[in-house]
């Protein structure tokens, strides 16, 4: 009786196995192929000069590398997504002023807006603002640290893009 129970289980679960895994997100349109990021605006004062450019580069590489989509350069390209949008803030700002504090950490903080507008399968337009923020001692120089600080925040807004484009949060 054990080898039949154990024969229906081992069938049931072998049923239930999936025949192929992909950390590819199923809910691509397969009318998705080409897609095209403008250059964010820099509209923080105080960030550096080159911030927005390389943010951009990091969401085509996003893009690229996680999606499967190929870059194009123009929009006579027929690009299925295009995003565009701005650098709003960049800001250092203290965590915490105590007294007694024996660590007293400052916040680099960056909010960025994006348009993402889709041609295929039907068309729309989403918006995302994304703030993402890193913690540092204030005792430390932010220029030592800054592209320590940035490679973090920067990970995590491509990674907001990424979500809000596949599966509009």
């Amino acid at each position: 009786m054990k080898i039949i129970y154990l024969a229906i289980f081992a069938f049931l679960f072998a049923s239930c196995w999936p025949t192929s895994l992909s950390f590819r997100d199923g809910s691509v349109p397969p009318e998705w192929k080409r897609f095209m990021v403008s250059n964010l605006d820099n509209k923080a004062a105080n960030a550096p000069i080159s911030y927005s450019s390389q943010l951009s580069e990091l969401i085509k590489d996003g893009i690229q590398n996680r999606v499967g989509l190929t870059l194009v350069s123009d929009e006579s390209d027929d690009p299925q997504i295009s995003i565009t949008g701005s650098v709003d803030s960049y800001n250092v700002t203290p965590l915490s002023l105590q007294e007694n504090a024996s660590e007293v950490k400052n916040r680099l903080t960056i909010r960025a807006s994006f348009q993402i507008f889709i041609s295929a399968p039907e068309e729309d337009v989403m918006e995302l603002s994304s703030s993402r923020f890193a913690d540092f001692d204030a005792s430390q120089d932010v220029g030592a640290i800054q592209q320590q600080l940035l490679g973090e925040i920067n990970d995590q807004i491509v990674q907001d893009v990424l979500n809000k484009l596949l599966s509009n949060w």
